[in-house]
């Protein structure tokens, strides 16, 4: 059975740190490109970054460049999302993704709120 289970969100301090893990099982996680997303309320859900099956390419969106680290672990079938330097507008749901066949598939997605 195809599983993205998604864990570490949490509430945090402007300028703290989270770390967020997408496990997942049922599938060639090695074989495929992961991505993160996140949807802020009131707003269309956006990409956070990419990752190829390797790791060896890696890109982010603009504004999480430089505060953001996506990476994977094709041992573990884990992909990690590294936030640092959050602000309160990285306040989302965030979700793992990946695309096979023509479809996509997501984890439930979990909570992060940056706030004082």
């Amino acid at each position: 059975q195809l599983q993205l289970v998604v864990s570490g969100g949490g509430l945090v301090l402007p300028g703290g740190s989270l770390s967020l893990f997408c496990a997942a099982s049922g599938f060639s996680f090695s074989a495929l490109a992961m991505r993160w997303y996140r949807q802020a309320p009131g707003k269309e859900r956006e990409l956070v970054a990419t990752i190829s099956r390797s790791g060896d390419t890696i890109n982010y969106a603009d504004s999480m460049k430089g505060r953001f680290t996506i990476s994977r672990d094709n041992r573990k079938n884990t992909v990690y999302l590294q936030m640092d330097s959050l602000k309160r507008e990285d306040t989302a749901v965030y979700y793992c993704s990946f695309s096979s066949s023509g479809n996509d598939y997501w984890g439930r997605g979990t909570q992060v709120t940056v706030s004082s």
